[in-house]
């Protein structure tokens, strides 16, 4: 009996593993007057779905700054992610609150119905790739432990350090004196080359102000030749 139960289990984490996920890549702007809707809307959408291989990642881009008020959370590195992603689905130009899901397929942020339609149909389709990952803190670093499985050649592992969530005092700019509500911020994203044997160990750099309640990890692999998202994992 207790060989069978142990067998049930690895069977079931297995399957577990080979369900469908959609992870949202948001991006948004605290200068642009279009984006509140959509931040709300994905906090929603992270706080019903994220035990259903949801994942919500929040970028803010840094296009906006100019016009009146510079976002805390922007990164030109954002914004070159996005103008990334135009290219791979040959849609330009870009804009803001964009939702692009598993790399493939992109949402007006704001739009409720078309996004959880998008949602549903990225989790019907079975993963192609398995990714594992494990941390340890030291001081304002973790040591990250992943391993992969069914990838393709030009694959790559992102970890995004993400903020669950934040309220912004906006004083100038489209949004002039309204308190913003942001979920999901990625804080820092780095990139990692998979070795032939795709598993190792990487340092992430941490926040001044991460701690483990706050903040999470979520990892995901990348085909850098179509864009594609290939696994996600949250840590």
């Amino acid at each position: 009996m207790l060989f069978l139960l142990v067998g049930n289990t690895i069977f079931s984490q297995s399957n577990q593993d080979k369900k469908g996920f959609a992870l949202l890549e948001l991006y948004t702007s605290e200068g642009c007057s279009s984006c509140p809707p959509a931040d709300e809307l994905l906090g929603k959408i992270q706080n019903e779905l994220k035990d259903k291989n949801v994942y919500v990642l929040s970028y803010h881009v840094d296009y906006w700054d100019k016009q009146g008020w510079k976002d805390i959370f922007s990164n030109a590195d954002f914004t070159k992610r996005q103008y990334d992603y135009a290219k791979y689905m040959e849609k330009d130009p870009i804009y803001t609150p964009q939702v692009i899901i598993n790399g493939k397929i992109d949402y007006v942020g704001s739009q409720e119905t078309s996004l959880r339609n998008g949602i549903k149909s990225a989790l019907s389709k079975p993963v192609s790739a398995s990714l594992n990952l494990e941390t340890n803190q030291n001081a304002n670093s973790l040591a990250l432990n992943y391993s992969v499985e069914g990838t393709s050649k030009n694959s790559r592992l992102l970890i995004a350090v993400v903020q669950k969530e934040a309220k912004s005092n906006v004083k100038r700019g489209e949004n002039a004196h309204r308190v913003l509500s942001h979920y999901q911020i990625v804080r820092n994203l780095q990139s990692v080359d998979l070795n032939k044997a795709k598993k190792g160990t990487t340092s992430v750099h941490l926040p001044k102000n991460y701690n483990a309640q706050d903040f999470e990890i979520i990892g995901f692999i990348q085909d850098m030749n179509s864009g594609a998202i290939l696994g996600v994992k949250r840590v």
